[in-house]
């Protein structure tokens, strides 16, 4: 398979992931995650099982999840979004890399922003 078409497809699988989480299926994260995936944010458990636990339990599976880009290679996907908690202010401005082998997804980072006022940003966040 051509480095192309790897990163084709795993950037349609994370999109594919991403779409069904953001519209509140937390399940689709136990097809996607590799049994012993490895978690690499403070906090976070590594795992599948544990993970999806702690994930279904968190904020962001009840926030609304805007994509803003999402970018890949043929071992790593980057999805860039902003995360709206729906409980007031301005959210979060997020990038999730995913590192996949075999169409499935074997480690995760994050970096996670609070999004400032308007005026603080010239540019904008996104």
């Amino acid at each position: 398979m051509s480095e192309n078409s790897a990163a084709e497809r795993n950037r349609e699988l994370v999109l594919r992931g991403f779409t069904e989480f953001a519209a509140g299926n937390v399940d689709i994260l136990r097809t996607l995650l590799r049994e012993d995936f490895v978690e690499h944010s403070p906090g976070n458990p590594s795992g599948r099982d544990a993970f999806i636990e702690f994930i279904a339990n968190s904020p962001v599976a009840r926030a609304r999840l805007d994509l803003k880009r999402i970018v890949a290679d043929a071992e790593y996907v980057v999805v860039h979004y902003h995360m709206d908690p729906r409980s007031g202010g301005r959210g979060f401005a997020v990038a999730d890399l995913w590192r996949l082998v075999d169409g499935q997804i074997v480690e995760h980072w994050d970096v996670v922003q609070s999004v400032p006022e308007s005026s603080d940003v010239p540019n904008g966040m996104f």
